[in-house]
């Protein structure tokens, strides 16, 4: 094991509420009925495809500037809502600083937008830990395509076969997979049970008392 590469929203960070309440502000404004039926569908969606998705289920259509503008709305919702009230994932920095203790390099791919990052890294005060990280902005296509993977590899220095992708939604696990990575998935309550998590090479509830053997034994 070289390298772990992690994704951000719903695995670093409580942030998946806070996408919620700002695509409700936002679109509601717009007359558009958010329900949390709805709402589920949009996890994991970059903010592009999230905000077509709502004026297609609404039969809007508009504009490019218009729709860069309600992007950076959600944007700039989600961001002031994670710098003021977000929280760390259970077990995020025990992890973290084994991986940095280990020696092991530790990389970001997240189909949030880029600027978002730096807010999620300094809220948790896991900036340092960080060797690198990719954003939607930083590839043509988002997850569930690997690219993302794929990009985050060759920035940290590292093999697909040698690292390992911690992931909690269906898509990023398959853009991790796609890139070849071993993946780890931490679902929400709510998703635990579901059938397509079972390709990952481990499942776990939740990374709090994670130890790096544990990982290593991935690779036997």
């Amino acid at each position: 094991m070289q390298a772990v590469i992690f994704d951000m929203d719903g695995l670093l960070i409580d942030s998946e509420p806070f996408w919620k309440q700002a695509e409700k502000r936002v679109f509601s404004a717009l007359g558009i009925e958010i329900t949390d039926a709805l709402s589920a569908k949009t996890m994991g969606m970059t903010t592009r495809e999230a905000t077509e998705f709502w004026l297609h289920h609404a039969g809007l259509s508009l504009s490019q500037d218009a729709m860069e503008k309600i992007e950076n709305d959600v944007i700039d919702e989600v961001a002031l809502l994670t710098a003021t009230q977000g929280q760390p994932l259970p077990g995020v920095h025990d992890l973290l600083e084994q991986l940095k203790q280990h020696k092991l390099k530790i990389g970001l791919a997240t189909n949030a937008p880029a600027r978002l990052v730096p807010v999620v890294l300094e809220r948790l005060d896991i900036t340092a830990l960080f060797d690198s990280y990719v954003a939607d902005d930083h590839v043509e296509q988002g997850k569930p395509h690997p690219a993302i993977y794929q990009l985050a590899l060759e920035r940290i220095n590292a093999q697909a076969n040698h690292t390992i992708a911690f992931e909690d939604s269906v898509t990023g696990m398959t853009a991790a997979i796609g890139a070849g990575i071993r993946t780890v998935v931490v679902p929400s309550k709510a998703n635990y049970h579901l059938p397509h998590y079972d390709v990952a090479a481990l499942k776990l509830e939740s990374l709090n008392g994670l130890a790096i053997q544990e990982l290593r034994d991935l690779f036997k």
